[in-house]
């Protein structure tokens, strides 16, 4: 199958991106989003990225446009799904908020339709049971700044089938981006071998054995990393670190994988990183 049409279910920091590159590959693209003003917050955040792009002189005006024009918006999960032959959902890493998002689309969209998730960590195969059809469920994991990251991590859950993954690859490669395959486990590969680096770095500040600005230091001049734990933690968002560290510490059961208790005051204190304008560090 060709994948002539994708939904992209979320216009935030994720799905916003990844409705970028499947428009600027020449996918038309239903972005659904629940309000008008997130679907105008992410299609201004996709403009203002093509902008860039023709500034650096990656894309001209006229791709720029043909990229934007791509892209319909839906405030109705159900009319947004009706017509498309892939569906990526990228809503928050929340369990019961993707346990609502694919009821509705495993009722709405066609029989041939493939199922796609960007989480980055949740269990595919927990996901994929959630619907009807488990062998055409499947993980797309991108990476942020979509636009500008190659990697996509596929990830099969326990039934997905292999017509879906090579169909699935075949798409990832068309958005020249490079598929990687993983098996489903908690946290996949990404983020199980990187939010333990990152969890461990907080630990460090927490028991004031460095500052911030020195761990991250630590890591960028002696590990040759282009962004320290504590600023990519900022970054990604310490909320989302801390979800996902609480699936690696409930999939495994393993202490390493405890969340440092700075990052959990943190979040309680609603010091999430970039987004907000304060995390480890202060944004403007």
């Amino acid at each position: 199958m060709d994948v002539k049409k994708v939904a992209v279910i979320g216009g935030g920091t994720m799905g916003n991106g990844i409705a970028h590159v499947f428009a600027m590959s020449g996918i038309s693209v239903n972005l659904i989003e629940t309000k008008q003003e997130f679907a105008d917050r992410a299609l201004s955040t996709i403009e203002k990225n093509l902008d860039r792009m023709v500034k650096k002189e990656k894309i001209d005006e006229a791709k720029k446009s043909d990229t934007l024009n791509s892209i319909s918006v839906f405030l109705n999960v159900n009319k947004g799904v009706k017509d498309v032959d892939l569906v990526v959902e990228a809503v928050p890493e929340n369990l019961e908020i993707k346990k609502s998002v694919w009821k509705q689309v495993d009722e709405a969209a066609p029989d041939h339709t493939i199922f796609g998730s960007n989480t980055s960590s949740i269990s595919i195969t927990k996901l994929a049971a959630l619907t009807s059809r488990p062998e055409k469920f499947i993980g797309m994991h991108f990476f942020n700044p979509v636009p500008v990251m190659k990697l996509v991590e596929i990830v099969r859950g326990l039934e997905t089938d292999d017509e879906t993954y090579n169909v699935v690859e075949a798409t990832a490669k068309k958005l020249n981006k490079v598929p990687v395959p993983v098996n489903d486990a908690p946290g996949f590969v990404s983020n199980r071998v990187l939010m333990p680096m990152i969890n461990e770095a907080i630990f460090c500040v927490g028991e004031g054995v460095a500052t911030p600005e020195n761990v991250d230091e630590v890591m960028k001049l002696g590990m040759a990393h282009p962004m320290g734990p504590l600023r990519l933690a900022d970054f990604i968002g310490l909320d989302v670190c801390l979800d996902i560290l609480n699936v690696l510490y409930e999939g495994f059961k393993d202490p390493k994988y405890r969340p440092a208790p700075l990052l959990v005051k943190m979040v309680d204190a609603g010091k999430l990183g970039n987004k907000t304008g304060e995390g480890f560090y202060k944004y403007d």
